[in-house]
């Protein structure tokens, strides 16, 4: 008994030493996840929405355009339908880029869209266009999520994202 107690106690003293977890230089405590929306229409020689975001150099950003009732996240392409007095095989891509200060939401495409895309697919995929922009903490992002990040409703409920209220910023 003399030598199952000290045993006992080290055991004990062990579990809490190990269950202790100090990674604290690896949290992001002063960015937080936001959302905001950005609406405009993509015109000549850019194809090009701009907002203005402010996040540390290694957070993220995630990017849904609106297309009915759901969000459908970017980088998605679209192929067109096959229309009389248009090229065949035209491809819309919607893409984006970011920095610290600046998201960059853009289209470009395999075709001329200015001169080689009906009325109607101009006001589908051109027009009054709105995007919400997810902004990430970098760590909840480097890989340890296990969240879905093309689920945008994933995403909200994963970062407790109250997205009732989103701030709409008119962009061109």
């Amino acid at each position: 008994m003399k030598k199952f107690l000290p045993m006992l106690l080290l055991a004990f003293v062990s579990l809490f030493i190990f269950s202790c977890k100090d990674d604290d230089d690896n949290q992001d405590f002063d960015t937080y996840s936001q959302v905001r929306d950005a609406t405009g229409t993509f015109t000549s020689p850019d194809f090009t929405l701009s907002m203005d975001i402010s996040i540390e150099s290694t957070d993220v950003v995630l990017v849904y355009r609106r297309v009915g009732n759901v969000w459908q996240i970017i980088p998605k392409t679209y192929y067109l339908d096959d229309v009389q007095n248009y090229p065949t095989g035209r491809e819309l891509d919607y893409d984006f880029d970011f920095n610290t200060q600046e998201v960059n939401i853009r289209t470009s495409a395999n075709f001329n869209q200015l001169s080689q895309m009906s009325p109607a697919e101009a006001t589908q995929y051109l027009s009054n266009q709105t995007f919400r922009v997810v902004l990430v903490p970098a760590s909840a992002a480097k890989g340890t999520s296990t969240v879905d990040t093309s689920d945008y409703n994933a995403v909200i409920k994963y970062y407790n994202l109250n997205d009732s209220n989103v701030k709409n910023v008119k962009v061109n």
